[in-house]
C-alpha cells in the first residue's frame, strides 16, 4: 500500500527519445512494474511508493534535482546499468561519508545509486 502524506514524492518525468527503451531498462535491472497505455509508458518504482511516466522529446538537464535509486547492493547495480550500456558518470566513492554512483539512463537523464551504510 502506497504511504500518502503532505510533501511526498508521487510522479516523476523522465525524459526519453525512447520512452519503452527506457521503461524495459528500469524493469530489467530495478524490477520496476512498466505498462503502456495511449502510447505513454508508465511506471511504479519496485515498492510502489513512487510512479511516473517517460516524456518524449523533453531535453535532458544536468543534475539540478537528482533523484536517488535504493539499491541492495551497489556494486551489483553499477555493474548491471554498465552492462545495459549505461554511461557512469560519477563512480562509488565520490560523496564522501556516502555509498553512492550517479549514472546517464537511456533516455539521457542522470540518475543516482544509493546504498544504506552497513554500520
Amino acid at each position: 500500500m502506497t504511504t500518502l502524506r503532505h510533501g511526498k514524492i508521487c510522479h516523476v518525468e523522465l525524459p526519453a527519445d525512447d520512452p519503452q527503451t527506457s521503461a524495459e531498462f528500469y524493469a530489467r535491472v530495478f524490477g520496476w512494474a512498466v505498462r503502456s497505455a495511449h502510447g505513454t509508458w508508465f511506471f511504479e518504482d519496485s515498492v510502489e511508493e513512487v510512479s511516473g511516466h517517460w516524456v518524449p522529446h523533453r531535453e535532458t538537464t544536468p543534475p539540478g534535482v537528482l533523484v536517488y535509486l535504493w539499491v541492495d547492493d551497489l556494486a551489483v547495480a553499477v555493474e548491471r546499468v554498465v552492462a545495459e550500456g549505461c554511461e557512469l558518470v560519477q563512480p562509488v566513492g565520490q560523496d564522501a561519508g556516502e555509498l553512492t554512483a550517479r549514472f546517464r539512463d537511456p533516455g539521457g537523464s542522470v540518475m543516482g545509486l544509493y546504498q544504506e551504510p552497513v554500520a
